[in-house]
């Protein structure tokens, strides 16, 4: 087997190429200082190891003997994990789109060695295909224009590069344009209105196919309607039960896919990724603390169910993701034949279960089955034994690629998930959860202050960005709400504190992806728009504003306001696409209530922190203090909200 520069890298997608004939490099100085000594144009390949694409691409003309000689003699090639480099994804995704109307993965980028592009693209077939150029035929056409029109393709590079420089303008404008800015407390409004007009009425979610599960839309929601602004939890509720009973939810293993490729949640893109997963737990969750629907605890508990026993490591720490291919076809894992499940159960078993989930021997999916309860029957565990022998069976196929890089920004946001499960049941075993990813985290992901994007089999090495310790501060918030221990407060404001230092735009405004322990790159961006998770300006927000009012330290006040100021500047264009600012921005208007309790002998905090509201800042004391006693000799709830503190009682609703 032929190898390359990517031996020896700990990320698994670029493990995933490292037996390549082309000559990859992953995004390195020696790889720039190459392309300029030998006169030569750079291929950037971005993607990451569960992406189904990515994977076609890389069979196709990677492996491809003849299409590699193209590359290796004409381009110098270089390979980078998006989730490793967001910083650099981010950089020519912006190209990516600005040039083609559109982006995603692989993402395919022309450039020369002082990483100006001047083309991009996504997947190309490996020759041209129903109208689609093929790579052979477009590397073939890029080098013979870098050496007969080469003045062409740099200029083409220079237009690229002004146009997406978003540091142009000088200092004065900026400070001149954010004391412009001010907080606009009706853009939660304007949000919900159009989420509205942009509801599936009959099978939930927003928006026509395909359908991304977004949480933190869901989550703004109900916040949004828990303060009583307007009545939208009929839009969460529908979407939340329609996910559940579609085939984006596993039925048999839990936990969820990526997204549906069709309105009614029955058919998804198969891989799993863990912050997905989190968010869905958070958003199930915090609907079974409004609703008291059993349903919804249910699905947010199989789906934790399903991250410790598959994505889970041996220190608690969380892995990143599984693929959606199994032997070259995308689901053939996750799908049955009729006749297989009666095989398995028994007939008469079989028959009723296949009744049950929707399971025909025409099938839903490709002449196969995708489990779903899309035909209203009951979501319950009725069928609880079957399930677990047909996932015992499913464990014998061919096993699914697992995505094993432990992501900092990713471990945190289902560290929260576990905490805000904990929050609502009261069982020991999601707080332990959290706990050991934090453990996790503090040894193989920091270094005093400084965080590190990920590790797998040692410790981190890429310098963390904006996101690491945006996402790292709002989990030790959690683990503070949850368990009132000092050391998680004070360790959310270091954290905290340096990602104000080290990516803060003082004079724009906001912060900048990378900052200057990173790489320097042809832009410095800043990401606000709320993707499939959260941005880190929104993350922000939401820390400064938690942080103020935990602490009520006026320096976190003073920059939370300038982040709500700056952040709704940006979303009025469409408020929609911002709902963790918006949800910071909901909490900044309406302070959750505080809540003191002191225990009695006879209760624990795991009884207590389950019966108090997910929205509120809570205490536990466990014993009395001159300020906080019992009354009656029962635990006591101490409640201040609305700018008034009221007595003390026992029960609280």
């Amino acid at each position: 087997m032929s190898s390359n520069h990517l031996r020896g890298q700990s990320s698994p997608y670029l493990i995933q190429h490292s037996e390549n004939p082309v000559d990859w490099y992953p995004w390195c100085n020696e790889a720039f200082e190459r392309a300029r000594q030998e006169d030569k144009p750079v291929f950037l390949s971005i993607g990451y190891s569960t992406c189904h694409w990515c994977h076609v691409m890389a069979h196709e003309s990677f492996e491809n003997e003849e299409i590699a000689a193209i590359l290796n003699q004409n381009f110098i090639s270089i390979k980078v994990d998006r989730e490793e480099r967001p910083d650099i994804d981010s950089v020519y995704m912006a190209v990516c789109q600005t040039l083609t109307g559109s982006g995603g993965w692989p993402m395919s980028i022309f450039m020369t060695a002082e990483q100006k592009p001047f083309y991009a693209g996504t997947y190309f077939p490996p020759v041209n295909r129903s109208g689609m150029m093929g790579f052979r035929e477009l590397l073939l056409e890029i080098n013979k224009l870098w050496k007969q029109k080469r003045a062409g393709l740099l200029q083409s590079a220079e237009q690229i590069f002004s146009q997406i420089d978003t540091n142009a303008g000088s200092s004065e404008d900026k400070v001149q344009k954010q004391a412009g800015k001010a907080i606009d407390s009706g853009l939660p409004g304007q949000a919900a209105e159009l989420f509205t007009r942009s509801f599936d009425k009959n099978y939930g979610g927003f928006g026509s196919a395909p359908k991304f599960p977004t949480p933190h839309n869901l989550i703004f929601l109900m916040l949004y309607s828990g303060i009583g602004l307007d009545d939208k939890w009929y839009q969460v509720e529908k979407t939340l039960e329609q996910m559940r009973r579609g085939g984006i939810f596993d039925h048999i293993g839990y936990g969820f896919s990526r997204y549906s490729t069709d309105r009614f949640y029955l058919v998804p893109h198969f891989e799993k990724m863990l912050y997905d997963n989190a968010l869905l737990m958070i958003a199930y969750a915090a609907a079974f603390k409004i609703s008291e629907e059993n349903m919804f605890l249910d699905t947010a508990e199989k789906t934790a169910e399903y991250i410790l026993r598959e994505m889970t490591g041996p220190d608690g720490e969380f892995y990143s993701a599984q693929d959606a291919d199994s032997e070259g076809r995308e689901g053939l894992y996750y799908i049955w034949d009729y006749e297989e499940i009666c095989n398995i159960l028994g007939r008469k078993k079989g028959e009723e279960f296949c009744s049950y989930f929707g399971i025909s021997e025409r099938g839903n999916f490709e002449g196969k089955n995708i489990p779903n309860l899309l035909n209203g029957n009951p979501i319950s565990d009725k069928f609880h034994k079957e399930k677990k022998l047909l996932y015992e069976n499913r464990q014998l196929r061919t096993k699914l690629h697992l995505d094993d890089k432990v992501l900092t920004t990713w471990n945190s946001l289902m560290l929260s998930a576990m905490v805000v499960l904990y929050r609502v049941t009261g069982k020991e075993r999601y707080l332990q959860s959290a706990v050991q990813a934090h453990c996790f985290i503090e040894k193989n992901l920091a270094d005093g202050n400084i965080l590190f994007v990920s590790c797998r089999n040692g410790a981190g090495t890429v310098n963390g960005f904006l996101d690491e310790y945006a996402y790292y501060t709002a989990a030790l918030l959690s683990l503070y709400e949850a368990v009132s221990d000092e050391k998680y407060l004070r360790r959310a404001e270091e954290i905290c504190n340096e990602a104000r230092r080290q990516f803060e735009d003082q004079n724009g405004g906001g912060f900048f992806l990378y900052g200057d322990r990173n790489d320097r790159l042809i832009t410095r961006p800043k990401e606000t728009y709320d993707g499939a998770i959260p941005s880190g300006n929104s993350v922000m927000a939401y820390c400064l504003v938690r942080l103020f009012q935990i602490t009520d330290n006026k320096d976190y006040k003073s920059a939370a306001e300038h982040q709500l100021a700056y952040m709704s500047h940006l979303a009025e264009g469409y408020p929609a696409g911002y709902c963790m600012f918006l949800t910071a921005l909901l909490l900044y208007d309406y302070p959750p209530q505080k809540i003191t309790a002191i225990l009695s002998k006879t209760d624990t905090e795991e009884e207590i922190i389950s019966r108090v509201p997910l929205y509120a800042d809570i205490k536990i004391l466990k014993e009395e203090t001159p300020e906080f006693k019992l009354l009656n000799g029962n635990t006591t709830y101490y409640v201040c909200k609305d700018h008034i503190c009221l007595p003390p009682v026992n029960e609280i609703k």
